[in-house]
C-alpha cells in the first residue's frame, strides 16, 4: 500500500493535520492493539501466571515498526478483526520460548475493545486542551464585551437588545459543559478482559487462583479503569463516548453557526481572524473555521446513533454489533478533535465589530424596544390602549421610515413622559451584564 492509498484526510479538512488525526490513525490503533497485548502478558506475569521473561519479551516485540498495518488490514477479513493476524505475527516475533504467553486466555474482543479505549483516551487529551483554549478566549471576549449592546434575534428577526458579552458567555458555558462531559468519560474508560464468554474461565484454567484480580492489574498497566464486569455486550463505555462526543460537536457547532450568521456580509458584526479564500472570487474571506465546525456538528449525531444502536448486543458476544462501532467511533473522535482545534483558533482570533451592532440596533426605527414601551406605557394608558397605540405607530414607522421615538413624542397622551430615555436600546439589555458576570464565575 502506498501513501496515496492511506486515509490522509484529503476529504476531511476539518480533522486533517490535527492531533486527533494522529491519535486515531491506523498506526495509532496498531500501537494501541500492541500495547493491550503487551500489558496483558505483563499483568499475568505480575500475578505469577507468566514468567517475567515473557512479559519482557512480548513488550519488546510489540513495537509497531515491526508490523505491516496494510497487510494486517487485508488479513483481518479472514477472521473479521485485525487482532487475529496481529496475534499470529506477534507470537512469531516473540519466539518459541515465550510465544505461548501472547494473548493467553483472552479473546479478540478483549484486545479490540481495550485498544479502542486506549485510542479514545489518547485522542481526548488534545481535545480537552483545545476546549480549554476556547474557554479562555471566550472568557476574554465575554468580559471585554460585557456591556456591548447588539440586536437579539429570534426566529431570524430582531427581538430585543442583548449584549455580545452575554452571547460569548453562553458559548463559553456550552464549551465548559462539553469539557466536563469529556473529562468525566475520559476518566472512566475501562479496559476489557473477560475471555471467550466473559467468565475469565481460561485464566483460571491457566492457574489463576482468583481470576477476577487480573482485569484490575491489566487496567493499571494501561492507565485505564478497572471494569466491574466484562462488557462484551454491556456497551456503556462506547455509548458514553458517543454521547459526550456528539454533545461536544453540537456545543461547538452552536458557537460556529452563530459566527456564520454574524459574519454575513450584510450583518458583519463579527468576523474570523483569518478568513479563507475562494477559487473564483478574489474578494471572498470565507468563515472557514466556522464552516468546518458546523460540518462536524452535522455529522456527529448520526455517528453517535450507530454507536447507540450497538447497545443491542445479543448473547455473550455479538456478531456485528461491536464490529459496527470501530469506524463511527474513530470518525467521532476525529471530527470532535478537529472541531475543538478549529474552535480554539476561531475564538482566539475572532474580531468583534461593536459599531455594526450599534448600527443594527437602529434598523427597526426604535421598534426593538417595543417590549419595554409596552411595559412602561401600560400603567399610563392601560394595557389595551398601549398595545393599540404602539401597533399603530409601529406600522407608521415602517411605512414612513420614521423613528418611533419621534412619533411617540407627538402623541398628546404621552405628554410629560421622557420618551427618549425609553427608546435607547443600550438601556434595555436587562440583566445581561450580571448574567455574564455570573457565567464567568464558573471555572
Amino acid at each position: 500500500m502506498t501513501s496515496a492509498d492511506s486515509d490522509t484526510g484529503l476529504l476531511a479538512p476539518g480533522w486533517a493535520g490535527s492531533p486527533a488525526a494522529a491519535e486515531t490513525a491506523d498506526a495509532a490503533f496498531l500501537r494501541a492493539l500492541l500495547d493491550a497485548e503487551a500489558a496483558l502478558t505483563r499483568a499475568q506475569a505480575a500475578l505469577g501466571l507468566a514468567p517475567a521473561g515473557a512479559a519482557t519479551a512480548v513488550t519488546e516485540a510489540a513495537g509497531p515498526a515491526g508490523f505491516d498495518v496494510a497487510s494486517l488490514a487485508v488479513r483481518a477479513r479472514d477472521g473479521g478483526n485485525p487482532v487475529i493476524p496481529l496475534v499470529a505475527e506477534l507470537t512469531r516475533a516473540v519466539g518459541a520460548e515465550h510465544g505461548p504467553y501472547v494473548h493467553r486466555g483472552a479473546t479478540s474482543q478483549d484486545v479490540m475493545d481495550t485498544a479502542m479505549m486506549l485510542v479514545a483516551h489518547r485522542a481526548l487529551g488534545p481535545v480537552l486542551a483545545d476546549l480549554d483554549r476556547c474557554r479562555r478566549a471566550l472568557a476574554r471576549l465575554a468580559a471585554e464585551h460585557r456591556d456591548t449592546p447588539m440586536p437579539g434575534r429570534t426566529l431570524t428577526q430582531h427581538a430585543v437588545p442583548t449584549t455580545f458579552g452575554l452571547k460569548a458567555a453562553g458559548w463559553r458555558s456550552l464549551v465548559l459543559d462539553a469539557r466536563d462531559r469529556v473529562t468525566a468519560v475520559r476518566g472512566s474508560l475501562p479496559a476489557q478482559l473477560g475471555g471467550a464468554a466473559g467468565t475469565l474461565a481460561a485464566f483460571s484454567a491457566y492457574g489463576a487462583e482468583d481470576a477476577t484480580a487480573l482485569p484490575g492489574v491489566y487496567a493499571r498497566e494501561l492507565g485505564l479503569v478497572e471494569p466491574l464486569l466484562p462488557w462484551h455486550t454491556l456497551r456503556t463505555p462506547v455509548a458514553d463516548l458517543a454521547g459526550c462526543l456528539a454533545f461536544a460537536a453540537g456545543a461547538l457547532g452552536k458557537l460556529a453557526v452563530d459566527v456564520l450568521t454574524l459574519s454575513r456580509t450584510e450583518i458583519a458584526e463579527a468576523a474570523e481572524g483569518s478568513g479563507g479564500g475562494s477559487s473564483a472570487m478574489p474578494h471572498k474571506a470565507n468563515p472557514v473555521r466556522s464552516t468546518l465546525i458546523v460540518a462536524a456538528a452535522r455529522r456527529a449525531p448520526q455517528l453517535a446513533a450507530t454507536l447507540y444502536g450497538s447497545l443491542v448486543a445479543e448473547d455473550e458476544r455479538p456478531a456485528g454489533a461491536w464490529h459496527a462501532e470501530w469506524e463511527p467511533l474513530r470518525d467521532l473522535l476525529r471530527l470532535v478533535g478537529g472541531a475543538a482545534r478549529d474552535a480554539a483558533e476561531l475564538t482566539e482570533g475572532l474580531r468583534v465589530r461593536p459599531e455594526a451592532m450599534r448600527d443594527h440596533l437602529r434598523l427597526t426605527h426604535g421598534l426593538i424596544v417595543s417590549e419595554r414601551l409596552s411595559a412602561e406605557l401600560a400603567p399610563v394608558l392601560g394595557r389595551a390602549r398601549a398595545k393599540e397605540l404602539l401597533t399603530a405607530l409601529a406600522r407608521r414607522a415602517y411605512q414612513e421610515g420614521r423613528e418611533l421615538g419621534e412619533l411617540l413624542a407627538r402623541e398628546s397622551e404621552l405628554e410629560g413622559i421622557d420618551v427618549s430615555s425609553l427608546i435607547d436600546p443600550a438601556h434595555y439589555t436587562g440583566s445581561a451584564g450580571p448574567l455574564t458576570d455570573r457565567a464567568l464565575e464558573r471555572r
